[in-house]
């Protein structure tokens, strides 16, 4: 096996989850997996400053479900809400891995003609499009969830803070709706949007989750919003 501090950030993961499951625990769940790489890559996956102490959740989770993580890659699969378990491709990459190959670069997935000749209605290709542009997806994606604010999460609901109690419920619930809608016009196939990229419905299932994540961290900023009802 290659000297681990050859590896990528990517491939020191993906052996970090191997061990797990070698220890008989898959699923495993991303904060397992978080672990699990710190305590064997402290110096790549230590919070910085404190590296031997903390681990950095970001830069796993990025490594994980980033544009070019792990998931996206098909290593490893999604079993359930932040429950992932090693792929057939996975098992053997590791295997690579421990008899010291290299790793082949990472290949896009292949994109079925189903989805190319797709598209969806004007109206929803635009708004799917802003979602999937949004700051708050990039910095999301990026592993830098540290940085978002309230402004981004409000552009990726399509909010202002001047919006308040069962308008700004409304709008959070059309969300939701637009999620589901397009979750039912995408299907497996994935389909492609107006500028070219092609979605899927790994894609959108991110999106809920940042919907979640935000909701989580802005609780008390939308709480606020919402008690506004009725000063005007």
């Amino acid at each position: 096996m290659a000297s681990v501090a050859e590896f990528t950030a990517s491939e020191k993961i993906l052996l970090a989850a191997a061990q797990l499951e070698d220890r008989g625990q898959s699923p495993f769940s991303a904060e397992t997996l978080i672990v699990a790489a710190w305590q064997e890559n402290p110096r790549t996956f230590g919070l910085k400053g404190y590296d031997e102490q903390f681990p950095d959740s970001n830069r796993v989770l990025s490594c994980i479900m980033g544009e070019k993580g792990l998931a996206k890659r098909g290593w490893l699969a999604k079993m359930g809400q932040k429950l992932y378990s090693l792929t057939r491709d996975g098992r053997q990459m590791v295997r690579r891995l421990r008899e010291g190959g290299e790793s082949p670069p990472a290949a896009p997935a292949p994109v079925s003609s189903e989805a190319r000749g797709k598209r969806l209605p004007k109206d929803q290709d635009k708004a799917l499009l802003a979602l999937l542009t949004s700051s708050a997806v990039k910095k999301y994606q990026e592993g830098s969830k540290e940085e978002l604010t309230f402004a981004d999460a409000c552009r990726f609901w399509g909010i202002t803070e001047n919006l308040h109690g069962d308008a700004l419920n409304s709008r959070l619930n059309k969300l939701l709706v637009n999620l589901s809608e397009f979750r039912d016009l995408i299907g497996p196939r994935g389909v492609e949007l107006g500028n070219g990229r092609v979605v899927t419905l790994d894609d959108i299932q991110e999106l809920s989750e940042i919907h979640e994540y935000l909701e989580g961290r802005f609780t008390r900023h939308l709480n606020l919003l919402r008690n506004r009802v009725g000063r005007n």
